[in-house]
């Protein structure tokens, strides 16, 4: 009797443990706070990146709505990444330092997102007049971009360089997008479904490709 009555106590004991672990890991789980990515304004990024007309912007920054061709001579604007998350970043064809390791790089990332519809990439180019339409579909093929997935970008110079400096704080301020202003940069440029700026990253360095999958992955659980 007394064995019964131990044994009936045991396993209630061990019961009421196995549920008090229970319990502890859903509290973990539901009370822990999970990772944001931070929204970039204006006044969150280095002074010298940005605009002077939009500088005084520290909140409710978007991406400027835009227009340009692709390498289909396809018009693309800022309806075509409606909803989507999207990498984007400024290069040029003839670019023999960067841009050859950028373009590998968001390659890997094409691969990478090849079946989710819910992320793509955008190129702009840096000197549209040399990259016309055709220059861009020769790179594209060269290159193996997935036109469903890639858009590479040309159109009027001066929208071009404003997206880059008013937008996307890609580059340093200077310049008016004249014949003899020219932009160079390594940058990555995360955006949000809602047009916002969510990360900057190096897009020559393998190690940034990675956290920008991990922070896609985060703004997917937003």
């Amino acid at each position: 009797m007394e064995l019964s009555f131990f044994n009936k106590s045991f396993s209630t004991l061990i019961k009421v443990a196995v549920l008090f672990v229970i319990m502890v890991v859903i509290g973990y789980f539901l009370l822990t706070p999970k990772k944001r990515l931070p929204v970039y304004n204006p006044a969150d990024v280095n002074p010298r990146l940005v605009d002077d007309k939009v500088k005084h912007i520290r909140s409710n920054h978007k991406i400027a709505s835009f227009e340009l061709i692709n390498q289909n001579a396809e018009r693309i604007t800022e309806q075509n990444y409606k909803g989507k998350i999207y990498v984007a970043d400024f290069f040029f064809t003839r670019c023999a330092s960067i841009c050859p390791i950028m373009t590998t790089n968001m390659l890997d990332l094409q691969s990478y997102y090849k079946n989710d519809s819910t992320v793509l990439f955008l190129s702009h180019s840096v000197t549209p007049v040399i990259d016309s339409i055709s220059v861009l579909r020769a790179y594209a093929d060269k290159k193996g971009v997935i036109d469903e997935k890639w858009n590479l970008v040309t159109g009027d110079k001066k929208h071009i360089y404003d997206l880059a400096r008013k937008s996307y704080f890609a580059v340093l301020d200077e310049g008016d997008g004249g014949e003899q202003d020219f932009i160079h940069t390594e940058q990555f440029i995360l955006i949000d479904a809602k047009r916002q700026i969510r990360g900057f990253y190096d897009g020559t360095d393998k190690k940034e490709i990675q956290q920008i999958i991990n922070d896609i992955q985060i703004l997917k659980e937003e």
